[in-house]
């Protein structure tokens, strides 16, 4: 059942994927169940026991999770595997059980449950699931199709329940991901392909991005930046797929490797939708994203993860502080500020709880302070305790600005508990934004945007869209900035132009003479411009 629902995941991921109504680059739904899935698959393959196969899937959904989608299914996983552990098979009885644990897991993994969700599809699937008043005597088949047409019921009134799914004229993407964990299940007990919703799981092409001019003199030393990463996919014709997609972004395109992993060069002029095209197909790892007209510079600017030392005054500290980061400028902030440890990662790049796991036991204090820096991340680093032979505490920062903030407040001879509080005040004192370009069409709070617009993010939510990078920029500035605000700080990525960030400078300095300016070269990917006032 379990390499089956990998399969249907597999299968389906683009179409999860395109369900997201958030269009800012992030680690997309079915990309994040399906990463998870894999991880349970790693270890299930050399279970033989029941006991075996449950600790494996328990086990491994947890360490292979990443973001909210994928910590939740992790959840719904383990309630699964501990109803089944004890039970040299499984049946309806089994099977009420399991639901049923799974639904009280889930909702207790959330902070905040929210209705329309996949916790509203998998609560009506356990409550499908007890409504036979003896499931022992129901035949399997007939429970499973009952239990799944409940849960596609759910699913297509998610949109009733959420105004931003219905806005967006699409059902929960989780939910549907969900559903195809039952289809598995059915499919598994009847031999019998499940006919999908048409409307949920049609077929989603992967979308060549056209982002390189056509002229016939156009060279490969016009294109400003070189794209290189890993690509680990279990599509065998993956490395080819990328390599087609790629031929309309860019060129000096290299694609080598083999039937799972493959070594990714190309030089672009569009960061943002090269790596979306090896996210679409598989895992993308060691991203470097090189300025081709400031090489030299740049060489320092992206760092690899293992290379990354903290200061000397900072390495023994009883209390230590790993961070979520990515750009070498950022990594350098950080380790500035006294990190002991970076989980090279962020946006379209969340890391899963295997990776953060082994920076923080790799630690010498025995109390790790963690800064997720991204709010699909947070869920991540919430579970580490538990999985730690460290005390593992967690300061849930949602972008890069509020972690460095908490860092200036970090004092490592501070008892721990008061150093977190001190920590999550500074976050809190932080105002927050980002500029980034939409990766999809997509409703957002304030009107429909297109794929390739600029969006202007404060505090998390899209706040205006714009056609160019300096309006999006200026716009995010102007929503931060007011009369009591004192520092601006702008990170600048590796998509941003020097001379439209001088200009950004000139216009806030006009505008707000009192506000003190700070541009800092960050080199994240994908965000131009990510800002803090204090």
């Amino acid at each position: 059942m379990l390499q089956r629902y990998l399969d249907r995941l597999r299968e389906h991921r683009d179409a999860l994927n395109r369900l997201n109504v958030y269009p800012v680059p992030d680690g997309d739904t079915g990309t994040n169940m399906t990463l998870t899935v894999e991880s349970v698959m790693a270890e299930v393959d050399a279970a033989e026991t029941m006991d075996q196969v449950a600790t494996a899937i328990a086990h491994g959904s947890l360490m292979g999770a990443q973001g909210n989608s994928g910590i939740i299914l992790s959840q719904i996983l383990a309630g699964l595997a501990n109803s089944f552990r004890d039970s040299p098979s499984v049946g309806t009885t089994q099977l009420v059980d399991a639901l049923t644990r799974a639904s009280t897991a889930a909702y207790k993994a959330v902070g905040r449950p929210v209705e329309g969700t996949i916790l509203t599809v998998l609560r009506e699937a356990a409550e499908a699931a007890r409504d036979a008043e003896t499931p022992e005597g129901e035949d399997l088949a007939a429970f499973l199709l009952r239990i799944y047409r409940r849960a596609e019921t759910a699913l297509n009134s998610t949109p009733e329940l959420l105004p931003v799914l219905k806005e967006a004229g699409v059902v929960d993407a989780g939910g549907a991901g969900f559903l195809l964990l039952l289809v598995a299940f059915l499919e598994e007990v009847t031999g019998e392909d499940v006919v999908l919703p048409e409307a949920i799981f049609r077929a989603a092409a992967i979308e060549l991005v056209s982002a390189v001019a056509t002229d016939a003199d156009h060279a490969i030393a016009d294109l400003r930046y070189e794209v290189m990463f890993l690509l680990h996919s279990d599509d065998p014709s993956a490395g080819d797929r990328l390599r087609v997609s790629w031929t309309e972004m860019g060129d000096s395109i290299v694609v080598v490797g083999s039937e799972s992993v493959w070594n990714c060069h190309i030089h672009t002029d569009d960061i943002g939708p090269a790596i979306e095209a090896g996210v679409a197909l598989g895992r993308p790892e060691r991203i470097k994203i090189t300025d081709l007209l400031d090489q030299a510079a740049d060489e320092a600017h992206h760092r690899e993860e293992d290379r990354f030392a903290p200061l000397a005054e900072f390495a023994d500290a009883d209390v230590g502080v790993v961070a979520v980061g990515v750009g070498s400028g950022i990594i350098d902030l950080f380790r500035d500020a006294g990190a002991q440890g970076m989980v090279v990662g962020g946006q379209t790049m969340n890391p899963s709880v295997r990776e953060v796991l082994a920076v923080v036991n790799s630690m010498a204090a025995d109390t790790v302070i963690v800064l997720p820096n991204n709010k699909n991340i947070v869920p991540v680093a919430e579970q580490l305790d538990a999985l730690s032979p460290k005390r593992v505490l967690v300061v849930p920062t949602r972008s890069v600005l509020e972690g460095l903030a908490a860092m200036l407040a970090y004092m490592p001879g501070m008892d721990a508990d008061d150093c977190v509080a001190a920590m999550r005040a500074a976050a809190a004192s932080v105002a927050w934004g980002e500029v980034t370009r939409a990766v999809r069409e997509a409703t957002t709070p304030v009107g429909p945007c297109g794929e390739g617009d600029w969006l202007g993010v404060v505090g998390g939510s899209v706040a205006l869209i714009s056609t160019k990078l300096k309006v999006a920029a200026a716009g995010v500035v102007e929503a931060l900035v007011d009369d009591d605000s004192e520092v601006l700080t702008i990170v600048t990525g590796s998509e941003a132009l020097p001379a439209e960030t001088k200009a950004l400078v000139a216009q806030v300095e006009e505008a707000h003479p009192s506000v003190e300016v700070s541009v800092i070269a960050g080199g994240q990917p994908l965000y131009p411009y990510l800002f803090g006032v204090e």
